[in-house]
């Protein structure tokens, strides 16, 4: 019950970020949901919404929202999602749920990116979450081969196949000392799509939900 109140105090205090004509980019899991299902009460401020899974999309035309695509509207005003972990330089690992590509994109086209999440999120070191890695289907046994020899141990998502028809990799016990390096080290290798280090492109604002509000993290 707590987690589920901070997860709610984190999405309705993201409400407040939303001004007039938005373009919202919205993402995808639990937290997002709760945001979804509040929407409605900044949906005169939300000029155009895109979405970062088929999911999402569902959730967002069942509360009445029209779904646009990325390239007919450009660059999103704000881009709100959750994250798997984050730390407070902002750091964030995504892709739980296998839409890390898509999120990632939309991140990258957004001015503004709000995390939210509840405070069993936050963490000093990003790693203690297996890492997923979304990647070509025929590259999967090279690419794990070399996340062995990053010091990670790969093991492929079973029965699952990503909106873009690729495959995920969830890599655990990797320690991600310096999130930019590695998230760069990664994308390299021949094969991946991506993975789920947003350090290049971090967090601007992180909304900690808390069972008696919210702690905001703005980075400067």
């Amino acid at each position: 019950m707590k987690q589920n109140q901070e997860k709610e105090n984190a999405a309705l205090a993201a409400l407040d970020y939303i001004q007039h004509e938005c373009i919202l980019g919205v993402g995808s899991g639990s937290t997002v949901t709760i945001l979804i299902q509040n929407l409605n009460k900044v949906k005169h401020k939300i000029k155009a919404s895109v979405s970062s899974s088929e999911d999402t999309t569902n959730k967002l035309k069942q509360a009445g929202f029209e779904v646009d695509e990325l390239s007919n509207v450009g660059s999103p005003d704000l881009y709100i999602d959750g994250a798997d972990e984050v730390t407070r330089n902002f750091y964030m690992t995504k892709g739980g749920g296998g839409a890390l590509t898509r999120e990632k994109i939309l991140a990258a086209a957004s001015k503004k990116i709000i995390c939210i999440v509840d405070s069993s999120k936050i963490v000093d070191v990003l790693g203690k979450y297996p890492l997923p890695i979304e990647v070509i289907p025929m590259a999967k046994s090279y690419i794990s081969r070399e996340m062995i020899r990053l010091g990670g141990q790969p093991e492929l998502r079973q029965n699952f196949v990503t909106e873009n028809g690729n495959l995920i990799l969830d890599i655990h016990n990797l320690t991600i000392i310096d999130p930019p390096q590695l998230e760069k080290q990664i994308n390299n290798i021949a094969g991946v799509v991506t993975n789920g280090i947003f350090a290049i492109k971090p967090a601007d604002v992180i909304l900690i939900g808390q069972s008696n509000g919210v702690n905001t993290l703005e980075n400067q």
